[in-house]
């Protein structure tokens, strides 16, 4: 089986294939294609993929293509890990949002509106090239904003792609750990959009566990988002939201402390990773050594900012596991190459899931994984509350589509105007400027209405 990584010169590709040299069953990957539009940072995977390779006979094979077109021809599944901009487009919309006063995470509000209008149209044209070149292949699309470019391709593949994330997987794990239950057979009620999710209910033999966590101040406290948002916001909630609700529930708080900071998490990651890419042009240096140093360090400082605003100190050592998307990636493409039947959380189609929503609108939700895809479970209906911020940001996201479909800075400020963390049309405006200015593929966007 053929597997193409699309951004295979990101960092993080070295987890995917490391959950590849660990699955021995039949029909599992063989093949792996590297693509990415930055040649020494792919080579600089590949000496590190090479080097996992290492006394494993039967690993994967690697190769680099430099071509989109060759990567995707005949590929059985393609991961889609992109970042159009890379991490200094990153850390531009981080900066221009907090010079206005608003928040710049790259998936949530105006950052991660900056990011979606210049990522759709690359993704749009992979999606493209795949339905042309690779009809049969299944998108597990990964790059952010996760749910919003799930969307947008899906407009061409249909439920041919399939949205990973490991916010919920990450999640899920540190309840259950909490609970003594096994994460592998518990069921997790998590319903939401990528990134504004809510973890409603833990069921272990068809009993409810999760009101035993909310009662328990203690164990509350002992895990990363119970600390985050501490024991009596969680009680008042009846759930335990994904982390990136810190940014809705303590928006002011996250603000203050990313000005404070004296560099945001983009800024962070591109002196980070340029580091790493810059030794790896020198042949002496331990590829896969190297590579794991700088990944410890990048788990370590993961959402430093919000958790300083939360008071929650440093991660705790049992929270510095990856958070498993490579492992969600491997589960999916099994449940579907070889009918492994699966229940994971999933960014896919609504199909009637959530009432507030239409049917094409992607989510993120349990799904049954077989052959033919992934199709999600029932849910009861989301509280006012969750309700009001699901409809509003899938509102925001639906501009964002318009503005790239049609190339409309109207669209554009209105997706900025509308999202809850903007707030205001003026400071809206001045975004849709200030971003148009800084990259070039929003340049269309200067000026007008």
């Amino acid at each position: 089986m053929k597997l193409t990584i699309l951004g295979g010169g990101g960092f993080r590709v070295p987890l995917v294939y490391g959950a590849l040299l660990g699955d021995r069953g039949e029909g599992r990957v063989t093949r792996v294609t590297l693509h990415d539009v930055d040649a020494d940072r792919v080579a600089a995977v590949a000496r590190v993929l090479a080097e996992q390779a290492a006394g494993h006979a039967d690993a994967p094979e690697t190769a680099v293509a430099h071509d989109l077109d060759e990567a995707v021809r005949g590929a059985d599944f393609v991961f889609s890990a992109i970042r159009v901009g890379g991490l200094a487009g990153r850390a531009a919309d981080e900066r221009i949002a907090l010079a206005e006063g608003v928040l710049g995470q790259e998936t949530v509000g105006a950052g991660g509106i900056a990011y979606g209008l210049r990522t759709v149209p690359a993704a749009m044209h992979i999606a493209g090239r795949v339905a042309a070149l690779a009809p049969d292949a299944w998108v597990i699309n990964f790059t952010n904003p996760a749910g919003l470019v799930t969307e947008a391709m899906s407009r061409i593949l249909g439920e041919r792609v399939i949205g990973i994330c490991d916010s919920p997987v990450g999640l899920g794990r540190r309840v259950a750990r909490v609970l003594g239950a096994d994460p592998g057979t518990a069921w997790f009620d998590y319903v939401g959009l990528n990134h504004l999710g809510w973890l409603r209910g833990l069921r272990v033999g068809g009993r409810d566990e999760l009101p035993r966590l909310l009662a328990d101040e203690k164990a509350l406290e002992s895990f990363e988002e119970g600390r985050l948002f501490g024991p009596q916001w969680l009680r008042s909630l009846g759930a335990i939201p994904n982390e990136y609700l810190h940014y809705y529930y303590f928006n002011r708080e996250a603000v203050r402390a990313y000005q404070e900071a004296g560099r945001t998490r983009g800024a962070f990651l591109l002196d980070q990773q340029s580091g790493f890419y810059e030794r790896m042009r020198r042949p002496d240096t331990p590829a896969l050594a190297a590579w794991r140093e700088t990944l410890a360090e990048r788990e370590a400082t993961y959402m430093a900012a919000n958790r300083a605003a939360a008071g929650a100190g440093e991660r705790a050592a049992q929270d510095l596991e990856s958070g498993g998307y490579e492992k969600v990636a491997l589960a999916l493409m099994r449940a579907i190459a070889c009918d492994e039947r699966s229940t994971l959380i999933l960014n896919v189609r609504n199909r009637g899931t959530l009432s507030e929503l239409d049917d094409d609108a992607v989510i993120e939700a349990p799904c049954l994984v077989d052959a033919n895809g992934a199709h999600p479970v029932a849910v009861e209906p989301l509280p006012y509350h969750a309700a009001g911020l699901v409809t509003a940001v899938k509102a925001v996201e639906r501009e964002v589509l318009n503005a790239v479909a049609d190339r409309s800075r109207a669209s554009a400020v209105k997706a900025f105007a509308l999202h809850p963390l903007v707030d205001s049309v003026t400071t809206a405006r001045r975004l849709v400027d200030a971003y148009a200015a800084g990259h070039r593929e929003l340049a269309h966007l200067a000026g007008g209405g």
